[in-house]
């Protein structure tokens, strides 16, 4: 598992075991008791571990959550399905189907809120969870052209905006369809969504077929 400790910190070797059951119990000390009750003492009696051991390995509650909030997409990875529409299509469907869990829907909607008047925290959300995910745009734009489904991007600075205007494009959509309307984001709708991605507001009405 991914050390998610700042940098500096040292101490006794860090234990992998450790690190997930803490993570595991402050996921399900969101569900159960909501970012406002849960507190790092609570989290070390389900985790069995001591409460030092959580303050050698994080600042807070801010910290905490935001890395076990992260771990969650850790899990998402971009699948080779043949095809750039096809790939958005299978990370999207993975995206929404982490969000549909009720520990991701406590915790990312609990860091988002704080983060609102915590500066800090919402750098760690951009560190710990957007930024890797961003990678995953790349990873889908190098491959669509090595495909010769997209053409060379000499310049960085270009392909840099268009990633972070892919990336919101893509959560922002999701995650209003799944935690704000709380409506599914099934098949179809991620198959609808992947063709306006993709062609525009032209293609926002499908034809007879529905494709």
């Amino acid at each position: 598992m991914q050390s998610r400790t700042p940098a500096g910190r040292t101490g006794r070797p860090r234990s992998a075991a450790a690190d997930a059951a803490i993570l595991a119990a402050t996921r399900q000390a969101l569900v159960e008791l909501g970012w406002s009750k849960l507190t790092l003492g609570d989290v070390a009696t389900r985790a069995g571990v001591a409460k030092t051991t959580l303050y050698r390995r994080w600042a807070g509650k801010n910290e905490l959550v935001v890395d076990a909030v992260a771990e969650l997409f850790d899990e998402l990875e971009l699948p080779d399905r043949g095809s750039l529409a096809a790939d958005i299509e299978g990370v999207v469907l993975q995206f929404a189907a982490i969000l549909a869990r009720p520990e991701a829907r406590s915790g990312l909607m609990a860091v988002v809120a704080e983060a609102t008047r915590d500066d800090a925290l919402r750098e760690r959300i951009r560190a710990s969870i957007v930024d890797p995910q961003k990678d995953l745009v790349l990873e889908g734009r190098a491959r669509a052209r090595t495909r010769g489904e997209l053409p060379p991007e000499p310049d960085p600075l270009a392909v840099s905006r268009t990633v972070d205007l892919i990336f919101d494009m893509v959560a922002g959509a999701v995650v209003h369809r799944t935690l704000v309307s709380a409506e599914p984001a099934d098949e179809q709708w991620v198959r609808d969504f992947t063709r306006v991605l993709l062609h525009g507001l032209t293609a926002a009405t499908p034809g007879p077929s529905g494709i």
